[in-house]
């Protein structure tokens, strides 16, 4: 591993709609054995804790979610020494009564994407690390708490079944994944959240609600990439809200059960 980078406590995967959260931030470029990160991190201080931000499809959105080098932004994660992991994404709602504007807390994923480099051992080492809990329980409660103290509507668990895309689905699959009981879908929670077990740090998914996807479950027309932008931006502000508490009082990951995830294998 490589050192020499700023240690960090914090990691936040984000867009550029939440670099306005840090006081004053330096650019820092990782390099990793996987190629470069989607871009350089944003390093700095938010409420007296480091923080490292790095936008998952490039400042300028120019990455797509299944063109994300996963294992290069979550090695460089732990290159610089963060112990917990803050993941918003953007999804839709597979079920009536999770309404867009509201946030979900995920405790489990579900992978239907195809191709995407998802694990470090994939050389002449074979280790198996369980995702049974993808998510830590304490970096989830932390997050409940606060979405509620910020006011929003927030699901304090759920599944988040993740597609390639760049698509978005067809009713059929939609209606399908509804009527498996899983409740939000997006497209960059896979293979982000294993990666960051392999490398026994704690993550937590916040996914935000834009829209209904395919439309079936509200009787509304299918979602649309400006329609999910529209619904984010005007979002944007309970999200930093969100992170700003998470930030303010982060708690120790040490117990967490992510840092155990390779225990008995080294």
């Amino acid at each position: 591993m490589s050192s020499g980078y700023p240690q960090v406590n914090i990691g936040i995967f984000g867009g550029s709609g939440l670099y306005a959260l840090l006081d004053a931030y330096e650019e820092v470029h990782v390099e990793t054995p996987y190629g470069p990160p989607s871009d350089a991190f944003m390093v700095g201080t938010l409420n007296g804790k480091s923080v490292a931000f790095l936008p998952r499809h490039g400042r300028t959105h120019s990455i797509a979610p299944h063109k994300i080098n996963y294992r290069a932004n979550l090695w460089a994660m732990q290159a610089l020494g963060v112990t917990g992991i803050i993941a918003p994404s953007a999804v839709g709602s597979l079920q009536a009564a999770i309404h867009p504007g509201s946030m979900v807390v995920c405790d489990q994923y579900v992978d239907r994407t195809t191709g995407r480099a998802d694990t470090f051992y994939d050389g002449d080492q074979v280790i198996h690390v369980s995702p049974a809990d993808p998510y830590c329980p304490l970096l989830r409660e932390h997050a409940i708490a606060a979405a509620t103290k910020a006011g929003i509507t927030v699901h304090q668990n759920g599944t988040l079944v993740v597609i390639n895309g760049p698509r978005f689905s067809t009713k059929a699959e939609s209606k399908w994944f509804t009527s498996n009981g899983w409740h939000v879908i997006g497209m960059t929670g896979y293979p982000e959240a294993m990666l960051a077990r392999e490398l026994a740090m704690p993550y937590v998914n916040i996914s935000l609600v834009t829209d209904f996807d395919a439309g079936v479950v509200a009787g509304v027309e299918p979602v649309s990439h400006s329609e999910v932008m529209r619904v984010f931006a005007e979002n944007i502000g309970n999200v930093r809200n969100v992170l700003s508490l998470m930030i303010a009082d982060f708690p120790d990951t040490t117990s967490s059960p992510a840092r155990r995830a390779l225990d008995g294998h080294h």
